[in-house]
């Protein structure tokens, strides 16, 4: 029974390390990363280094890129709908477009 608890534990710490992890994460945003990613590309020293972090601020540039659109394409919607009186409509567009300007940023 002790063998169990014990892993049982285990098994629930490492998945609060795991969600508090993700949240630490999830707080920085694309455009960010991309950021500091090409300011390390910048200051690193040898051309792999510098690929490696050209690479991964491509990454994130392209993801932030995909949600500027996201975020124009619900924002259109959401005139379209707001210029047709729909209201639930236009509203859900324009949040879905703050969703993802958020995640852009």
């Amino acid at each position: 029974m002790k063998t169990i608890n014990k892993k049982l534990i285990g098994l629930y710490a490492g998945i609060a390390l795991a969600i508090c992890s993700f949240g630490v994460f999830a707080e920085e945003s694309h455009n960010g990363l991309a950021l500091k990613h090409g300011e390390a590309a910048v200051k690193a020293d040898t051309g792999k280094a510098i690929a490696e972090h050209a690479e991964t601020a491509k990454t994130h540039a392209k993801v932030a890129d995909e949600h500027l659109d996201a975020a124009v394409k619900s924002l259109d919607e959401a005139i379209e709908h707001g210029k047709l009186d729909h209201k639930e409509l236009a509203k859900k567009a324009a949040e879905a477009a703050v969703t993802h300007l958020k995640a852009a940023q």
